[in-house]
């Protein structure tokens, strides 16, 4: 099943069910019902089932799914079978904390290269990533052959070193710019705006303490 055929959203559960398999094999479980499985991932078997049933037929009625078999399964859709490389293009204070977060080898994804305006000032701040010349970039994208990229650059920047990308071979894009980014319809953006996100976060806090008022009150 390619992935393409596979909804977003499914994907995006996909990920989750592999990420809840994997603690279920650090704890040496060999099978996990549907809807403990489902529970973890904060779905309902239901939906758990309809997710599954696009990487084939898995599962024993009884006795649940096989969770080695099915993490394998999982992570051959995700494209996880071997680490991903990655880079990540502008190393601010946000870039260098992505660069020093240890969870994305665990995941299935290596940075190996890291691109800034100023690599020799990055170098200093002790990170372990290898860190270039953002000019050298699309030669790098080339020889590499790498598809996924983080970006972390400045809003006024970030289209034009979006397009860079993308002429060079980079096919999706994980963006912590604050802005809409253009690309063609074979180009995959995520952006995750950091200020609106705790914004989201706060009105649902407002909301249910009003709720929480107003029940008092009755």
């Amino acid at each position: 099943m390619e992935k393409q055929q596979i909804p977003g959203k499914t994907i995006y559960r996909l990920s989750i069910y592999h990420r809840c398999l994997r603690r279920l094999t650090e704890n040496d479980l060999e099978t996990v019902s549907s809807s403990a499985l489902a529970k973890a991932a904060g779905v309902n078997p239901s939906q758990l089932r309809r997710d599954l049933g696009y990487l084939g037929t898995f599962g024993t009625r009884g006795l649940g799914y096989p969770v080695n078999e099915l993490s394998d399964a999982i992570r051959e859709v995700l494209g996880r079978a071997h680490l991903q490389p990655v880079i990540l293009v502008g190393v601010g204070n946000l870039g260098a904390a992505l660069l020093r977060y240890r969870g994305f080898q665990k995941e299935g994804f290596e940075v190996i290269g890291a691109f800034d305006v100023d690599p020799d000032w990055v170098r200093e701040r002790g990170i372990a990533v290898p860190v270039f010349d953002v000019a050298g970039m699309r030669k790098f994208i080339a020889e590499n052959q790498v598809k996924l990229a983080v970006l972390s650059v400045p809003v006024e920047h970030a289209q034009e070193v979006t397009n860079d990308m993308v002429e060079a071979g980079i096919l999706g894009i994980l963006s912590f710019s604050p802005t809409v980014l253009q690309v063609p319809d074979s180009v995959t953006v995520n952006s995750v705006d950091l200020a609106l996100e705790l914004e989201q976060v706060s009105f649902f806090v407002k909301r249910d303490g009003v709720v929480t008022e107003v029940e008092d009150a009755l």
